[in-house]
């Protein structure tokens, strides 16, 4: 399911079960996912399987930048990334043209559908999305000019969110 959000007042959000806090918008309405979308079972092999990315040293930093699927879709740059456990990474990227983040939650290794999430939030608004997957969930994105972004993800219960992060 895709959640879109959009309001000048943030309040918490509770991603997919998973106890992932993040900043979101308090109005919102929801639409289906594209049919066979992102990582679900029928696209499954039609994307390649992520790398998996767990340390916070430079080098490791560049490591999971690279395995960044590329979801997002062109002109977007890794600007800061996070293990989700040993389950998979999500990537925060930025798109210098538009103005615009993009989050992407992507698993360590393709197997059968889980419950995931991704989520972006700037005061401009928040895009979320959630369900089973077998790759990744996302790409979720949001206006981030100028201005803080709360992001993060969630694999199988285990999560990551970071709030007000890559301000400007």
């Amino acid at each position: 399911m895709r959640l879109k959000k959009s309001a000048a007042v943030l309040a918490t959000v509770l991603l997919a079960g998973s106890g992932l806090a993040a900043t979101a918008g308090v109005a919102s309405a929801a639409t289906p996912a594209a049919a066979g979308g992102h990582g679900s079972a029928a696209s499954a092999a039609a994307k390649p399987a992520p790398a998996k990315g767990a340390a916070t040293s430079a080098k490791a930093t560049a490591a999971r930048a690279a395995a960044y699927n590329g979801a997002c879709g062109s002109g977007y740059t890794v600007i800061n990334s996070a293990p989700i456990g040993s389950l998979g990474t999500v990537y925060l990227t930025y798109n210098s043209a538009k103005g615009t983040n993009c989050v992407v939650t992507q698993r360590a290794k393709a197997g059968t559908a889980v419950p995931m999430s991704a989520t972006v939030s700037t005061k401009f608004g928040t895009d979320t999305d959630k369900g089973n997957y077998t790759t990744y969930a996302g790409p979720v994105t949001v206006n981030g000019r100028g201005v803080c972004v709360a992001w993060g993800g969630a694999i199988s219960g285990q999560s990551y969110a970071n709030a007000g992060s890559n301000c400007g």
